[in-house]
């Protein structure tokens, strides 16, 4: 870093407006820290040996000082700040500063004991020490295809408690003084039911958090460390401030509103998320009563992936620009009811934690859309994490395999615009699988992967479609599961607009054995040949169908997107036939 910019860093420190009079420093060296963690997530993809990680990119890093503030985190799966955040500080709390050592790491996962926010995620933190003190943690997170549990994927919405949901790691030294713990890493893969591919990624996780580490000091020696941990503060003071504003230019004021999951993972009614937002002056207070009490099954979210599912919402719903970092929590206040759906109780199990942390992600964007300008308000989108699982014997008789992947769906439509089709919303941000790697490493065979047609609900603007994904087994004995939700009721549309079309899950579809499947299966036994279909769920529309452009509605009904019939129905009659003129 130049003097010159070492200066302006200095001078951001003489006081609190001082900090917020040079935004290129501040930016220039929000920049650096981002691409220290674009740096080790680039390796901890591109080095890990699971497609989970290496090809769907389910993983996280970020950097914390001493204190275990947040200072940056890289733009990969929002829910996993939950994970990065509470593992740092089970750390802290279960160690001691002056029992860590330089060239220490540790492991963890629990949601109880760790700060996690289900087992698959496995975090490593690994403590920086620049002369002679801790200044920092590098850390990471990995979804791990397979922990052990009742079920392959170690997720099953059925599930009744933690202990059916794999092995569960409280906070434990796995490399001392830079020696690995061999032991301890066999003991955790073996408890796998693919004991090789945890021990690679773990070792992968490892490597990625020591990459940090050499960045950190290198950037130590460049600009010095004290300029370097006083940018840091003045950057944590900035953000703060930052959204300080952005609250204190809302009007204040209460607003409420209600998400619905299809039951609470072994059936029943429809289970209510409540979210109510209260803007007081510069405070912003998010408060969850009224929310259903725990869930039978793994429906369940831990504390910390509430609050990064808060933060997440505030952001994107605020300032989507705001610097990923400690700051963002200083005003932002949350709370939910003890033994509630969104504050369990041990040992409840919290597997399928991401579907219901989508749908409290839907009740605060509902509850914002209240209180904010319309143009800056959404529809609703699929609001779901539809995840399938596959296991058997490999495609080469080479040994066994996990495969799971999470699946996009429609987006929101917006005042401005269509909702995307098939994405990946709110806290999840992962890349699918493509089908030439997943016939490649398994005993399957992609049979169709496409949009599903009218699956976007009408509006002035449409709301996103859903994804049709349909795999069949190549041989007898592959185990199907999967943890799905928005089978009952769709993606509720905006100011007028169509609600999205709901998701189905079906087996050997267009058989004569095709089959109805709950949205939350588990250990479902495939033979050679048999299929599953999975079709989630689209986003809702943002004003009346009555809006709508005719040369849009006319490129929905060409591109095969909305079908004519469903066109007639959300349209009229009459719009459809003027719009299909406008083509000829």
């Amino acid at each position: 870093m130049t003097a010159t910019l070492q200066t302006s860093l200095a001078a951001l420190r003489s006081d609190d407006e001082a900090r917020l009079a040079d935004p290129i420093a501040m930016e220039v060296f929000s920049n650096r820290l981002l691409s220290i963690t674009e740096d080790m997530g680039n390796t901890l993809v591109r080095s890990s040996f699971s497609t989970n990680i290496k090809e769907r990119k389910d993983c996280s890093v970020a950097l914390f000082d001493g204190a275990g503030r947040l200072v940056c985190q890289a733009s990969h799966v929002p829910l996993h700040l939950g994970s990065l955040m509470g593992s740092v500080t089970a750390v802290l709390k279960a160690c001691p500063v002056a029992r860590m050592r330089d060239g220490d790491a540790f492991i963890c996962n629990d949601p109880y004991l760790a700060g996690g926010t289900h087992m698959p995620d496995i975090s490593i933190v690994t403590p920086v020490f620049i002369d002679g003190a801790l200044r920092f943690f590098a850390a990471n997170i990995g979804h791990h295809s397979d922990v052990g549990g009742s079920v392959p994927g170690s997720i099953s919405g059925t599930a009744r408690s933690i202990f059916e949901e794999g092995l569960r790691i409280p906070v434990i030294r796995i490399v001392r003084a830079g020696e690995l713990d061999e032991d301890l890493l066999n003991l955790v893969s073996q408890n796998s039911r693919e004991a090789e591919e945890r021990s690679l990624d773990l070792k992968v996780q490892i490597a990625t958090n020591e990459r940090g580490k050499r960045l950190l000091l290198a950037l130590s020696l460049q600009m010095g460390l004290a300029a370097m941990t006083g940018a840091i503060d003045d950057l944590l003071a900035y953000t703060a401030r930052r959204l300080r504003n952005r609250i204190r230019d809302m009007q204040d004021g209460q607003a409420s509103c209600i998400a619905w999951l299809d039951d609470d993972g072994l059936g029943g009614d429809p289970v209510p998320i409540q979210a109510n937002v209260t803007v007081q002056g510069e405070r912003l207070i998010l408060d969850f009563s009224g929310s259903a009490p725990q869930a039978r099954g793994a429906m369940n979210v831990a504390e910390s992936a509430l609050l990064a599912t808060c933060y997440y919402a505030v952001k994107t719903l605020l300032d989507p620009e705001l610097l990923p970092n400690s700051g963002m929590f200083a005003c932002v206040e949350v709370s939910a009811p003890p033994g509630s759906i969104v504050n369990p109780a041990y040992p409840a199990p919290v597997g399928a934690r991401s579907i219901t942390c989508n749908k409290v992600a839907r009740a605060l964007f509902g509850a914002f859309a209240q209180l904010l300008p319309a143009e800056r308000a959404m529809a609703s989108s699929q609001d779901v994490v539809p995840v399938i699982i596959f296991s058997g014997q490999r495609r080469r008789d080479d040994g066994t395999f996990v495969y799971l992947e999470s699946m996009g769906g429609g987006a929101g439509a917006r005042h401005d615009g269509d909702g995307m089709d098939g994405v990946h919303v709110h806290i999840t941000n992962t890349s699918n699988l493509p089908a030439e790697a997943l016939e490649n490493e398994y005993a399957l065979l992609v049979d169709e992967y496409a949009l599903v047609e009218d699956s976007g609900g009408a509006g002035r603007h449409r709301g996103g479609l859903g994804i049709a994904r349909q795999i069949s087994a190549t041989r007898d004995g592959i185990v199907f599961s999967a943890r799905s939700d928005g089978h009952r009721a769709g993606a509720p549309g905006l100011f007028g607009g169509c609600d999205g079309r709901t998701a189905r899950l079906r087996r050997n579809p267009g058989t004569a054995h095709e089959e109805e499947l709950s949205s939350k299966i588990s250990n479902l036994e495939l033979r050679a040949g048999d299929s599953v279909r999975l079709e989630t769920p689209g986003g809702g529309g943002f004003g009346s169908p009555a809006e709508r452009e005719l040369k849009a509605l006319a490129q929905d009904i060409r591109s095969g997107k909305c079908s004519r019939s469903a066109a007639e129905r959300d349209y009229g009659t009459e719009r459809v036939t003027q719009a299909l003129a406008l083509v000829h």
